[in-house]
């Protein structure tokens, strides 16, 4: 006896290639990938999800929703909880990394190289007498040694002049 396979439906596949894709989704994404691995993250969510779910008991208790807003203690004891649960989630998710995939660090490259050639050219010429006359010489021009001599004749010493009468 030959023995029939029976062939998958066409709507069993397509769920199949969803489900697939959707699960590939989720292992690229940063964010469900940092949310599986933190606990710390986790716990916020579910204590702002309590705090949230109290405040609405509380809220839907039968008295009037303002009365409740502006009197109740306990409720705005739970929305500050839940608010700051959220707050803490939502910076911890910001700072989930952008990439699964870790980024090569670059070693720098041409930009780098004239960095460290300006810097050590700078630094010779600082430390080095004899370069740094050679620099400025070549930018300025070369300093005219020169020795002053006078034309005119020293000036007589003042003599004692008579009084002016």
């Amino acid at each position: 006896m030959l023995a029939v396979r029976k062939q998958p439906k066409v709507s069993d596949m397509a769920a199949k290639d969803k489900a697939g894709a959707a699960a590939a989704a989720a292992r690229d994404n940063p964010y469900l990938q940092r949310i599986i691995h933190d606990e710390e993250l986790r716990d916020n969510m579910v204590v702002a999800f309590e705090a949230a779910k109290n405040a609405y008991g509380r809220l839907t208790n039968g008295k009037a929703p303002t009365k409740a807003l502006i009197e109740d203690k306990k409720l705005h004891k739970d929305l500050k909880r839940s608010a700051d649960a959220l707050r803490d989630a939502t910076t911890a998710l910001r700072d989930a990394p952008k990439r699964n995939k870790p980024k090569s660090k670059r070693k720098g490259g041409i930009g780098r190289i004239l960095l460290l050639a300006v810097l050590g050219g700078a630094v010779a010429v600082a430390v080095n007498d004899g370069l740094r006359s050679k620099l400025l010489d070549a930018l300025f021009g070369a300093e005219e040694e020169f020795d002053y001599t006078s034309n005119t004749s020293p000036a007589a010493p003042p003599s004692e002049a008579a009084p002016v009468t």
